[in-house]
Order: structure tokens, then sequence, then C-alpha cells
């Protein structure tokens, strides 16, 4: 589902997935990281990682962070991508954090108002540095 799209068809390698495995590994072993994956018969059909970042900004505030939304070309428009961010957006509350945010490519406007209706703003210009 990564590669399921022309922005991450470039960025994503579904053939080697020893990145990917090992990424896997780290986030299982950290325990401010959430990996939630929707499952329908036996096929994956949605994924989202959700971090918490304690921070001292905002008097000491802890922010989580919705990542990697993705769900299967199948089940676009059948309200799993709305159940899984409320999801992370409770968990975030649950966990006590004061703020939730996430990011998303500029070209991606389908995306852009599915997360408008879901209560988040566009409030802040993001920058990014390929290391």
């Amino acid at each position: 589902m990564l590669a399921d799209d022309p922005l991450g068809a470039q960025r994503e390698s579904p053939d080697d997935l020893s990145p990917y495995l090992a990424a896997f590994e780290r986030l299982a072993n950290d325990p401010h990281q959430h990996l939630v994956v929707a499952v329908r018969g036996e096929k994956v059909v949605g994924t989202l990682q959700l971090t918490l970042v304690p921070g001292l900004s905002r008097k000491g505030t802890t922010r989580s962070i919705i990542e990697g939304v993705r769900i299967h070309a199948d089940e676009r428009g059948s309200g799993l991508g709305t159940q899984l961010v409320e999801w992370a957006v409770e968990e975030s509350g649950r966990q006590d954090c004061g703020l939730v945010q996430l990011t998303s490519d500029a070209t991606r406007t389908d995306a852009h108002r599915f997360y408008e209706r879901l209560g988040f703003e566009a409030s802040h210009v993001g920058f990014k540095k390929n290391l």
C-alpha cells in the first residue's frame, strides 16, 4: 500500500523488504510508536503509525504525530480511513497528548480534504530535507 500511488511508487521499494523489516523491528521495540494494521479476512487493508513525542513547548505538552496513513484501493471510501484516524486521535487523548498533528504531501489534495473533514487545520508550513 505504501507504493500504491504515483508519489509512493517513486519513493518505496516493495521488491526489497529488508528496510521495512528493520524499521518494523525498531517500531516494535519503541513504546512511543504504535503501528496500527487493519485486516479484513486475510488481507491487510489499512495502516497508520502513531508516534508520541514528549516536548518542552506548549508548557511541556506531549504531542502525537499521525504518519503513513494508507488504505487499500479496494477499501477507499468505506470509512476505514476515518475509523483509523479517529482511533489515533482517541488514543492520543488516552496517552495525555495535548496536540495531534500530521503532514500530508502538498500534492495529495484529496487527503487534505479528508483531514480537514476530520477537524484538522492546515495551520503551519512544513519543511523537509532529505539526508
